[in-house]
């Protein structure tokens, strides 16, 4: 089990970016949520196995929601203590 801080930059307020983060992460049975940034990134925790975590950040980098565009994606490994119990959208 892995915990990641990922900060999504580029287009992704206003382009439904949060909820196609959401239904990917649900998918690939992660836990945690995403939320948007005042300065126009969106900011995701994320627990899960190292694999599904793996496919999470390409799918991110490459695809995203339809509207978006991802310049960059930053991602901090922290340790496993902080669990979620599901993935949400913070608003």
């Amino acid at each position: 089990m892995e915990r990641l801080e990922i900060t999504v930059h580029g287009k992704v307020q206003g382009v439904w970016f949060r909820k196609f983060t959401h239904k990917k992460a649900k998918e690939l049975g992660l836990h945690g949520y995403v939320t948007n940034q005042n300065n126009g990134t969106v900011f995701i925790e994320a627990t899960g196995e190292k694999k599904e975590l793996d496919i999470f950040i390409h799918w991110l980098e490459n695809k995203g929601s339809p509207l978006s565009k991802v310049t960059s994606v930053a991602i901090i490994k922290l340790n496993t203590e902080k669990q979620f119990n599901s993935f949400e959208i913070k608003r």
